[in-house]
């Protein structure tokens, strides 16, 4: 059984910074691994993932502030976000994408709350 399992989630003020975390388990094969949100009244949208090898995607949003790393030896995933502001406010989903089936994983979300 896929599980994919984030934390790191909370109430931040503007400009302050969170790490989220992605662990996942009883995935085999090799994984794009990443970032969706989705805002109250608004479309889940990606936010960042990353390749098995490295390379390194970017939607607008968050492009300069945050940024997507993977554990070396296991499918874990992580978000370092700066410079928060109110629009980040969202609940933050982990995803994994198998690079050959496109066979696809959510985690449950985590809340990311922006406020003074």
């Amino acid at each position: 059984q896929v599980q994919l399992v984030e934390s790191g989630g909370g109430l931040v003020q503007p400009g302050g910074s969170l790490v989220l975390s992605c662990k996942a388990s009883g995935m085999s094969g090799m994984y794009n691994m990443g970032w969706y949100r989705q805002a109250p009244g608004k479309q889940r949208e990606l936010v960042a993932s990353m390749t098995p090898g490295g390379a390194r995607y970017y939607a607008g949003a968050g492009e300069g502030r945050f940024t997507v790393s993977r554990g070396s030896a296991d499918n874990s995933v992580y978000l370092q976000m700066n410079n928060l502001n109110f629009e980040d406010t969202a609940v933050y989903y982990c995803h994994a994408l198998h690079i050959l089936t496109s066979t696809q994983y959510w985690g449950q979300g985590t809340q990311v709350t922006v406020s003074a």
